[in-house]
């Protein structure tokens, strides 16, 4: 009797374990133009048991020639791409997917929702938690944000629509931000009885001078696309078109502009600005000095002073 009953819960035991298995969703890893087709693996979005099944962050090479530009794309229409569980949870398994794909060149975030880039907390499921479990999510999207802006590759948020509170730490995270002239953006947080707390409150500041980010932040102040690249906030500016895509489309160009240049170089490049500008002018140099070291050995390097004697387009491949 003991040994059946002993049979019994560990076979309910084992229901239980396998009930709180998560289930795997796939996608089509980004491949380099030169590598045959079916020879990639994939990248796999984790969905957890009780949250919704459907993707609404995915990633995928662009359509366009010029491979090696990844889309990181944000689908979460009823919800206007609002930070939730579920959206967190896959867009940090995407993000962990690329910090060792080095076909992925440069990263551009985009949202397929109209009208908005992301429209941040989703504020049903926070008012769902208590203190410890909302101080516990915030973590968990601040980390995000930090595990975004500490991507090797160089990263884009292209924002045609409304970034407001953790939409616009989002896009802070990136190291460069394309905007359509009638885009809305701001850290909001403090009209919601909160203060920014993605990252918001230290990325702002440095962004744009800390008087300027005291007060958007103290008036939870919006400012238009035009407005913010007057201010620094965003790198380009652009009218809205009629698909209303134009700054994803600007961040496609930008993009390209990039693209042609030494892979590697291009990612010590921001890893010298990243840390250099955490620290003092000579701890700076100094780590200027080892992201050059890391270049001198490269095969890109002996490329780059061989098609410049001979007055050729370079030919990088990342090595």
């Amino acid at each position: 009797m003991v040994c059946r009953a002993a049979r019994r819960r560990a076979r309910a035991n084992l229901i239980t374990v396998a009930c709180c298995l998560p289930v795997y969703r796939l996608l089509p890893r980004v491949c380099h133009p030169n590598i045959p087709a079916g020879s990639c693996s994939q990248i796999t979005a984790r969905v957890k048991p009780g949250q919704s099944e459907s993707l609404i962050v995915s990633l995928s090479p662009t359509a366009l020639s010029s491979s090696g530009i990844v889309e990181m794309s944000m689908r979460r229409l009823k919800a206007r791409n609002a930070l939730g569980h579920v959206f967190v949870s896959q867009m940090r398994e995407l993000v962990s997917s690329l910090y060792h794909d080095s076909s992925a060149r440069v990263v551009v975030f985009r949202s397929l929702v109209p009208g908005v880039f992301c429209a941040g907390a989703d504020l049903k499921e926070r008012a769902l938690m208590n203190d410890a479990e909302s101080d516990l999510f915030v973590h968990g999207l601040r980390s995000l944000m930090t595990q975004i802006a500490l991507l090797p590759t160089p990263t884009i948020a292209a924002v045609d629509g409304v970034a407001l509170g953790g939409g616009l730490e989002l896009a802070l995270a990136c190291d460069l931000r394309t905007a359509a002239c009638s885009a809305q953006m701001g850290l909001i947080e403090t009209t919601r009885g909160l203060l920014p707390g993605a990252g918001g409150s230290q990325r702002l500041p440095r962004m744009v001078g800390v008087t300027l980010a005291k007060e958007l932040i103290f008036t939870g102040r919006r400012v238009g696309g035009q407005t913010a690249l007057e201010m620094g906030l965003v790198n380009r500016a652009v009218e809205q078109n009629q698909t209303g895509d134009a700054a994803y489309r600007e961040a496609l160009s930008l993009a390209r502009e990039i693209l042609p240049q030494a892979p590697v170089a291009v990612r010590m490049a921001k890893e010298a600005i990243n840390r250099g500008v955490e620290v003092d002018m000579n701890s700076g140099m100094a780590i200027e000095r080892m992201c050059y070291a890391r270049v001198i050995p490269t095969r890109d390097r002996q490329e780059g002073m061989a098609a410049f004697i001979a007055r050729r387009p370079p030919r990088y491949t990342g090595q």
